[in-house]
């Protein structure tokens, strides 16, 4: 009997010009998705063929991040758009990395929406259609990981996308499924062994657990690690080897390919 499957995923390449945030070389040695910022809340050309080009080597899948127009704010603050404007400024992203991947020799494999973009789309059904809207106008093959049972997940379904299910391993979930706001007491865990043990006992029950101790079930395909998390090369090795040590293959949950 094969082990079961599961990915490890890191949100990359969030740096701009000079500056960078976390350690991308490490954690690509450690995950098996990448989800590379597009330029919108950071990223810029260089960073992103340099990401892309990293992570091809280490045969890690490509996803495109794209998030508020909003550097100063690392896109998490809620801007005001309408629904076609988000849809089309995802788009954009979506290409600006294609064609930065296609540079590299690489394609893009998966949509994976960023920060106050992504929070929104789990609660509000004009905006989930949006981001679904969008990744299926560019390219139908592209997958959209989403949070499991919130209406971003509902959209992708709609529009007749693969969908990956996420967990988070240094967010915590408030009672409604959706991530706990960052300011409230222990919704971001620092503690690697904490955050391990805990992503060890979701994707082995199939479920996420609330702040108050609820149990909801899910359907799980890959936990996220966020890369601008101080903790974050720790917290990954952390939670790779507890996953191994549960019986589950890392493994991508798109298989990376070459540009054709």
């Amino acid at each position: 009997m094969s082990a079961a499957r599961i990915d490890l995923n890191a949100d990359l390449g969030e740096g701009f010009g000079p500056w960078r945030m976390g350690d991308d070389a490490a954690l690509l040695d450690i995950v098996t998705s990448a989800n590379v910022a597009c330029g919108f809340h950071a990223g810029d050309p260089d960073i992103m063929v340099e990401t892309v080009l990293a992570a091809k080597a280490r045969g890690v899948a490509i996803g495109a991040h794209p998030g508020f127009h909003d550097l100063r704010g690392f896109g998490r603050n809620r801007i005001q758009e309408s629904p076609t404007r988000i849809e089309r400024d995802i788009a954009y992203q979506i290409g600006a990395l294609q064609a930065c991947a296609a540079l590299a020799g690489a394609r893009v494999t998966h949509v994976k929406a960023h920060g106050a973009l992504a929070n929104l789309s789990n609660e509000d059904a004009a905006i989930a259609e949006a981001l679904a809207r969008a990744v299926a106008g560019v390219d139908p093959d592209l997958a959209l990981v989403v949070m499991p049972g919130l209406p971003a997940e509902r959209a992708g379904e709609r529009f007749g996308l693969r969908l990956v299910r996420e967990i988070y391993a240094d967010r915590a979930y408030a009672e409604d499924g959706t991530l706990a706001p960052r300011a409230s007491p222990g919704a971001v865990i620092h503690d690697a062994s904490e955050a391990a043990a805990r992503v060890a006992r979701m994707v082995g029950e199939g479920a996420v657990f609330t702040l108050g101790g609820r149990r909801v079930p899910v359907a799980i395909d890959t936990v996220c690690v966020h890369g601008d998390n101080p903790e974050a090369l720790a917290m990954a090795r952390a939670v790779r080897t507890e996953l191994e040590r549960a019986g589950f293959s890392l493994r991508p949950f798109a298989e990376p390919s070459a540009a054709s």
